[in-house]
């Protein structure tokens, strides 16, 4: 069953969990961050100019174009005039007559900084980041010093998943003002999403030094101490989270997820609805009650929230999962087929949706229908590849690759999100310094440009009739240890998945009837209420096999038991802007 989960970082949530992940507060920005357009002209001495200053600083928006007004009335070419008057229209809601005053103010002083900056503020607040990154680099092209604009480019690479970027800038901010708390807050989301969790933590704790007020490092610091597998220190951050801002949803939010995963649903559903009476269309508080009410065996509450759940968020693909396998569990699985086929029909091709139908059809006695999603022979595809250009052969380019992932600084103890059991997990592999992992790019783009071309656009297939255009690619490493393995999960933000084998220990072989280390394709998860064995298929790892398959296809891997590492190099190919 899934709950409600906040963004996932490439390659970083992977696992078919019961249990919602926290939420991260903030992407894009916290209520608590000062407001990045009130970034103000330089002092001016003129009183309606300092009025206005004064009344944006207090978020009086309409005193502060009143006053800003006035002083254009009196110097309609004031450059300071028109910066302040379309920072408060913007904060009224008139985002185009701001930018026209933004301009404005920039045609009659073309090295106005603060004006360009805002206007870049503006832009990337209206979704145009191209746009914005220009104002942005323009200001500190003039003024390399100019740390607000430094800060402001920072967070646009945080929030378009520039996070390497995004890291550079807000060190170069903290190389200026090491207690500058909303760089420190900001890095410590960037930590985060690159699977830097021990650095996220740290910095976290920095940012909170600096400013102990701040709701948001408190919330994020809960969630990574709750990703870490450490319960009682997340509930100690997320309790004072709340003691900061008893309204946050988000800290309340993740309060509840840590009861709900430690046992607790009963105090989950009270922290679920202390976030619905504050956030009333929070849909990920409106799922989870669902669960909760499951846990607590009152299936026909449970229902009834599920059904409240889709009314509220009808395109929310978990929520709808979650309603088919309560109908499982109830005994209704042409009902479960039904709701999914209802789905699908309005989100072709959506990846949870299409791996509970298999389960659904299969359970439903439509053997036919399983099979047809569950088309190993076609849809799975296996094949070696050549070595990467400056490697002599491919298991130089193998241990390369295993020596690249063994030292990268995101590779950290399976967090609690993630599928690895008995392993350490990398962060996207494919920021900062790839090494030899841009050799692996190259072949994982040539394999799946070979694979759809294999198997051509099918109208009327569920999954081959849905291919992107356009694609993206995320890339993350495995180092199984001893007993490591990996439980039945999908990849449900990507259209087609794959791995690739570097380093297989010796125990993983043709022979061994246990089958150990091997990966496992169409078994349902267990928590899932399947009551007829799934179609499954075994494919044994070796070094150089690379494997793609859909995204939808569940796999897990056996437990090898050997003083070894089993390493592997997973990949994840998206719809692409």
């Amino acid at each position: 069953m899934k709950k409600r989960k906040r963004r996932a970082n490439p390659g970083a949530s992977k696992t078919r969990k019961r249990a919602a992940r926290p939420a991260s507060t903030p992407r894009p920005g916290p209520a608590a961050v000062p407001d990045p357009l009130a970034a103000f002209a330089a002092p001016d001495a003129g009183p309606l100019l300092d009025r206005a200053r004064h009344a944006l600083t207090r978020g009086d928006w309409r005193s502060a174009l009143a006053a800003a007004r006035e002083a254009l009335a009196a110097a309609p070419d004031d450059a300071d005039a028109l910066n302040l008057a379309a920072v408060a229209t913007f904060r009224l809601g008139d985002a185009g007559a701001a930018e026209s005053l933004f301009e404005t103010a920039l045609a009659f002083r073309p090295d106005h900084g603060e004006a360009r900056m805002n206007l870049g503020n503006l832009l990337r607040e209206t979704g145009r980041p191209a746009e914005a990154e220009a104002a942005y680099t323009a200001v500190l092209a003039r003024r390399p010093g100019h740390m607000d604009a430094r800060f402001n480019l920072g967070v646009l690479y945080e929030v378009t998943g520039r996070f390497a970027e995004a890291e550079g800038a807000f060190r170069r901010v903290l190389d200026r003002d090491p207690e500058h708390g909303e760089a420190l807050f900001r890095l410590g989301n960037v930590m985060k999403a690159l699977n830097r969790l021990a650095d996220a933590l740290w910095t976290y704790d920095r940012a909170l030094a600096a400013r102990p007020d701040h709701a948001g490092a408190a919330t994020n610091r809960g969630a990574v101490l709750q990703e870490m597998g450490r319960p009682l220190e997340a509930l100690a951050a997320y309790r004072r989270a709340l003691e900061i801002a008893p309204d946050s949803a988000d800290a309340r939010y993740n309060l509840g997820t840590l009861l709900q995963e430690t046992g607790r649903p009963e105090e989950a559903i009270a922290e679920y609805q202390a976030v619905l009476a504050r956030a009333p269309g929070h849909a990920g508080a409106r799922v989870n009650i669902a669960y909760a009410l499951r846990e607590l065996g009152r299936l026909d509450d449970a229902l009834a929230a599920s059904r409240r759940a889709i009314d509220l968020a009808p395109d929310y693909d978990k929520a709808r999962v979650n309603l088919g396998d309560l109908l499982l569990e109830m005994g209704r699985p042409e009902d479960a087929v039904a709701e999914t086929a209802a789905y699908l029909a309005a989100h072709p091709g959506n990846t949870s949706a299409l791996a509970f139908q298999a389960i659904a059809l299969n359970e439903a006695g439509d053997a036919a229908g399983a099979a047809r999603l569950l088309d190993f022979g076609r849809l799975l595809r296996a094949r070696e590849i050549s070595p990467p250009a400056g490697f002599a052969g491919l298991a130089e380019f193998n241990r390369a690759l295993a020596r690249h992932l063994r030292g990268h600084p995101s590779l950290a103890h399976a967090p609690a999100s993630h599928a690895t059991r008995k392993g350490r997990h990398s962060g996207e592999l494919l920021v900062g310094d790839k090494g030899p992992v841009a050799g692996l790019e190259a072949a994982i783009l040539a394999a799946v440009a070979d694979y759809r071309a294999a198997l051509p656009p099918e109208p009327g297939h569920p999954f081959l009739a849905q291919r992107p255009d356009r694609l993206a690619l995320s890339v993350w490493g495995v180092v199984m240890e001893d007993r490591g393995h990996q439980v039945a999960h999908i990849h449900p933000a990507a259209w087609l998945s794959g791995v690739y084998y570097p380093e297989i220990p010796d125990v993983v072989r043709d022979d061994d009837p246990d089958h150990q280390g091997w990966i496992a394709f169409g078994r349902a998860p267990k928590d899932f209420h399947a009551t007829k064995e799934s179609p499954t298929t075994l494919v044994r790892p070796r070094e150089g096999l690379m494997l793609l398959f859909p995204s939808y296809l569940y796999h897990e891997t056996a437990p090898f038991r050997a003083p070894a590492e089993r390493v592997s190099v997973a990949f994840d190919v998206m719809a692409g802007e």
